[in-house]
Formats: structure tokens, C-alpha cells, sequence
């Protein structure tokens, strides 16, 4: 079992409340998470099978908007959930040092949506987990879980302080760490070889920070057409993961 720290005592205020199937079920399914409550149509509560302990209330579509961010599409669930444990990035590169799957660093990316995105595109392509800054990355929240579509409850997220410290800890691990940018010489092809990959993706207008460029052993781009100045960083993530999926 990973070594894990433990958040402070959230006040029920700060709890996310996440909407939406993919989002609700996911939560429901993970012994790691803690569901405090769930809303719910009659309609979609009847489809579930759940634990006793958890508080059920039945609401109408309209007593659901209203818990959740404007027009988001609920699908007539809402559950309020606990934040997952925090999990320290030392265990997470301990439980990936038999394998070679590629880690995501996210250097000030605070999006929800794309942080969600990002998620996915590790679950699909089996990356060990992301890591993000503690203070310029989102909290877990509805929109995120969203984007998600459920892989926030698969996908280790390591929060660190420091970034640059935690790139040396990941090189120190094994990684080549190699920062995507638009004005990098090599693509990601040409650089990669066929080491341990940590790719390090900046927020997308700013690109990574100066500091977080030089703790990359390498910098790459992504052969894009010259029509397109360049990728939204969720995009990015996914072609760059594929590519590393596929090199065989």
C-alpha cells in the first residue's frame, strides 16, 4: 500500500460535489473515495445499487440545477464526495520502477477542464500518474471530475510545493524529462529514445516557466502545421502520449 499524507479536515463548504454519470459512478466505485451524500431523479437513482451508509435525496431536474454550476449537465445525479488523499510523489515513482510508463508534469496549468482532460489522456494511455503544483493547479471540483470522465478516481495526481525539486527527484528515478515547447529544436520523435519518459507541459499562452524549462534534459515540439500557432495543452498531452505509446 502507497504511503499517502492525509489533507486537513475539509468544513462541509469545501467538499466538490461532482455531477454527471461517468463522474458519480466513478466516485461510487473507488475505495478510496469517501461519498458523504447524492441527489438524484428518481429515474437515475433507480438505475443504482447503493451502499445504505450513503444519504440519498430525491430531487426534480430543476432542484438539481440549482447545485450545480449553471447549465451543467447533471444527467440527475449529484454526489458531494471528501477529497482523495493526498499521494507523495516518491511512492508513485516506487510503484512505476519495474515498468516504463510515462509520467505527466504540469507546470502552472490551472484549467479545470484541461487538467481533466489531461487525466483521461493518461488513462487511455497508461501513464503512472500526473504531477502538478500544489497552489497553481485546480481542486478537485464538478467541472474537473467531468472532464475526467471518471479517471480522476484511476489516475494517481502527486501535488508537490516545488516543481523543479520534484523534476529532480523524478530524474533521479530514472526519467528523461523532456519539456514540450513550440521552440524547441527537435520533435518529440527525433528526442525521445526509448528511455522513461516524464513529459513537462506548460500552461497553454505562457508555455512552461524558465526554471521549470531547465530542469528538462530535453526540450521537444510537436510536428504541427504552421497554420496552427499551437495546441491546447490537454491536446498536446494526448498526441505527445501516443507518440510515446507507439514508438514500440
Amino acid at each position: 500500500m502507497a504511503r499517502k499524507g492525509h489533507r486537513p479536515s475539509q468544513a462541509p463548504a469545501s467538499r466538490p460535489r461532482f455531477y454527471g454519470r461517468h463522474a458519480v459512478l466513478a466516485a461510487l466505485a473507488n475505495p478510496e473515495r469517501n461519498v458523504r451524500k447524492i441527489w438524484g431523479t428518481r429515474e437515475a437513482l433507480g438505475a443504482l445499487d447503493l451502499p445504505p451508509v450513503i444519504p440519498i435525496t430525491y430531487a426534480d431536474v430543476a432542484d438539481l440545477a440549482r447545485l450545480v454550476p449553471g447549465d451543467a449537465p447533471h444527467q440527475g445525479l449529484v454526489a458531494e464526495v471528501d477529497p482523495l488523499e493526498e499521494i507523495w510523489l516518491g511512492d508513485l515513482l516506487q510503484q512505476g520502477a519495474d515498468d516504463k510508463r510515462p509520467l505527466v508534469v504540469l507546470d502552472q496549468v490551472t484549467d479545470p477542464h484541461n487538467v481533466g482532460a489531461v487525466l483521461r489522456s493518461a488513462a487511455a494511455f497508461d501513464a503512472l500518474g500526473i504531477v502538478t503544483q500544489d497552489r497553481h493547479a485546480p481542486p478537485e471540483s464538478g467541472s474537473l471530475a467531468r472532464s475526467a470522465s471518471g479517471t480522476l478516481e484511476t489516475v494517481p495526481w502527486v501535488r508537490v510545493v516545488n516543481l523543479a525539486r520534484a523534476l529532480e527527484e523524478i530524474a533521479e528515478a530514472g526519467f528523461w524529462r523532456i519539456g514540450l515547447t513550440g521552440h524547441a529544436k527537435g520533435t518529440l520523435a527525433e528526442v525521445m529514445g526509448d528511455a522513461r519518459i516524464a513529459l513537462v507541459l506548460g500552461a497553454e499562452g505562457e508555455g512552461m516557466r524558465q526554471n521549470t524549462e531547465a530542469h528538462c534534459d530535453q526540450l521537444a515540439r510537436l510536428p504541427i502545421s504552421p497554420k496552427v500557432e499551437s495546441l491546447n495543452v490537454s491536446n498536446a498531452a494526448a498526441v505527445a502520449l501516443y507518440a510515446i505509446a507507439a514508438r514500440g
